[in-house]
């Protein structure tokens, strides 16, 4: 009986290592892709860690690393291994490139080392400063660290009697104090203090319709920008019918993308301004 529990055992461990190899190597558990990076093809995740605060000294590559800089946030940090039948397809050089490429396409900078060490890249988007130090072994390996730092934080400006005042004399308002997620369309839970506002403005005037208007910077590409606001404006009426009741017939949505800037985007304070969730009278 015992030696027949061996066998069943061997077997098992048999398929299962044969699974592996039909499949490929699965992530690690608990791991996953951060949002800023896609992978390399043919990689997983072999290991990874993160903190809700850590801190990290890094080349400034606003400086071309002239100059270090103490980064402060949440800390994550993701190991990739090639997949079987991947190794040695493609050299340090090409990992490199590609993250650059990556980095530059959504507006970050970046301090290419790939010859004496890691990339160190930053974005600003959507109110925060994500920092990336990107290192590759022979290709084989490829290490990933993310710092995500607040760069600023949008304060709610706008109560329902500015929102009025607003409308009434110019057709339309700016909203600050909607958040979302980089990269993302949900609205984050700290928006409800502005959604309360629009509440009100909405169920005190009964007769008002208004547009939905989502606006970027001009950090991305123009298609983008105009996708991302549009669905960023859609999740603004959605939450607004279904959590608040309003009603739909009083609401329409629409993106402008990065087109109707209210301030300059060569700073991150003029960036900010013109990040944000506008309402436009019917």
């Amino acid at each position: 009986m015992k030696k027949a529990s061996v066998v069943v055992f061997g077997v098992l461990v048999a398929i299962v290592f044969m699974c592996s190899f039909a499949f490929g190597q699965q992530d690690a558990k608990g791991c996953k892709d951060h949002p800023l990076f896609t992978r390399m093809p043919g990689t997983y995740i072999k290991d990874c860690k993160s903190a809700e605060f850590d801190a990290k000294k890094w080349p400034d590559p606003d400086t071309q690393g002239k100059t270090e800089v103490q980064v402060e946030g949440k800390y994550y940090f993701i190991l990739y291994y090639n997949q079987k039948g991947f190794e040695d397809k493609r050299s340090d050089l090409q990992v490199s490139r590609n993250y650059q490429n990556a980095m530059k396409k959504i507006g970050g900078s970046v301090y290419a080392r790939w010859d004496e060490g890691p990339n160190i890249m930053k974005l600003l988007k959507d109110g925060k400063e994500i920092w990336a130090r990107v290192s590759s072994y022979r290709g084989d390996q490829i290490g990933v660290e993310i710092i995500e730092k607040e760069a600023m934080k949008q304060e709610v400006t706008a109560d329902a009697k500015f929102m009025s005042e607003g409308i009434s004399s110019t057709g339309h308002v700016a909203i600050y104090g909607i958040y979302f997620d980089f990269n993302k369309s949900d609205v984050k839970p700290e928006s409800d203090p502005a959604l309360q506002e629009i509440n009100k403005l909405l169920s005190g005037n009964p007769n008002l319709k208004v547009f939905i208007v989502g606006h970027t910077d001009n950090v991305g590409g123009v298609d983008y920008n105009m996708k991302l606001s549009q669905a960023r404006a859609d999740a603004v009426v959605k939450v607004l019918t279904t959590k608040y009741k309003i009603n739909p017939q009083r609401l329409k949505a629409y993106g402008v993308g990065q087109l109707a800037p209210v301030a300059p985007n060569k700073t991150e304070d003029g960036r900010a301004k013109n990040r944000r969730v506008e309402l436009v009278e019917q």
